[in-house]
């Protein structure tokens, strides 16, 4: 079995390209300024990531199943898998009922300030639920902890990208909804960036990505997902021998390389499906000549038909 003979040409950043293919849309932010013992419960909120930044004093975020998690003035924490936490000045403090049901300001139809006054600290957070789609979600939001936490001690770049999103929540002017999911997009990009590179060693998908050589292989297959790929031409793109490129991507990412690239073809699909497309779109995105070999190859790796998944988004299923 030969090694690799030479490295793969250079491109790209295999793992900021799949972090690029993100795509966060905001759904609701909330600015909570509360003093004294205070806790409110979030809501499950399905496929959706929430985000909590202190701006003042402290909180605690608490998962079910996780460790509590305390954030400083300044710290970020990601909940990622969608699921209900608690936020609480004092993880001892009765709850005041769920957040999205307390009486407070809203300012828009997706902004709203919350107080609470009481006799203690004060604390001052600024909150967000944010879908994330694209073909690179999945996988991604997959590897992450019920609590990604940040603390501001590393790096300025949370400070400057929240002293932004506060201005626009202060003063909100025509478009500011629109700045708010960019500056979401960059602070949670930047936050799972932040979580990646403190994770070592890294197998699986990661790993797969940071690998000089099967990193190379990645890419291409993530920006051609529909060429008629074989293990010979992804050995190509990692300038390895077809034997030691096979063996190599399955002993980093897990699965062997064609496993992986009919997986990838169905994320592809599944999210031009939830976009809107049609069966035969999303077939040709995924490298399907023939619908309905599609048709049975989306069923067989999801568990339903395209065209259920095109119903979940409200868009009538085509064939």
């Amino acid at each position: 079995m030969g090694g690799p003979v030479v490295p793969p040409r250079a491109a790209p950043d295999p793992v900021g390209e799949a972090l690029h293919r993100l795509r966060v849309a905001g759904v609701f932010y909330c600015r909570t300024e509360a003093a004294g013992p205070w806790a409110v419960d979030m809501p499950a909120f399905g496929d959706c990531l929430s985000f909590h930044v202190v701006t003042q004093g402290e909180s605690w975020v608490a998962v079910p199943g996780a460790e509590p998690v305390r954030l400083r003035s300044g710290d970020l924490a990601l909940v990622p898998h969608g699921c209900g936490h608690v936020l609480a000045g004092d993880l001892a403090a009765p709850s005041l009922g769920r957040v999205d049901l307390l009486p407070q300001e809203y300012v828009t139809e997706s902004y709203s300030v919350l107080r609470h006054d009481g006799d203690g600290p004060r604390t001052t957070l600024v909150c967000g639920v944010l879908s994330v789609d694209g073909p690179a979600a999945r996988p991604l939001l997959e590897l992450l902890p019920a609590v990604v936490h940040v603390p501001a001690s590393s790096g300025t770049w949370v400070g400057r990208t929240l002293g932004l999103m506060a201005a626009e929540l202060e003063h909100v002017r025509p478009g500011g909804e629109a700045v708010l999911t960019r500056l979401a997009d960059v602070l949670v990009i930047q936050a799972v960036r932040a979580w990646l590179d403190a994770q070592e060693p890294v197998t699986g998908w990661i790993g797969g990505l940071r690998d000089q050589y099967v990193g190379a292989a990645l890419a291409a297959v993530h920006r051609d997902p529909a060429r008629p790929w074989t293990v010979a031409g992804l050995a190509r793109e990692a300038a390895m021998s077809r034997s030691a490129f096979a063996a190599r991507f399955t002993q980093v990412v897990g699965v062997p390389a064609m496993r992986y690239v009919a997986t990838w073809r169905m994320h592809v699909a599944a999210d031009r499906l939830a976009r809107g497309d049609g069966v035969a779109q999303a077939a040709a995105a995924a490298g399907y000549e023939s619908a309905a070999a599609f048709s049975r190859a989306f069923t067989r790796e999801t568990g339903g038909p395209p065209g259920r998944a095109r119903r979940r988004t409200g868009v009538e299923a085509a064939s």
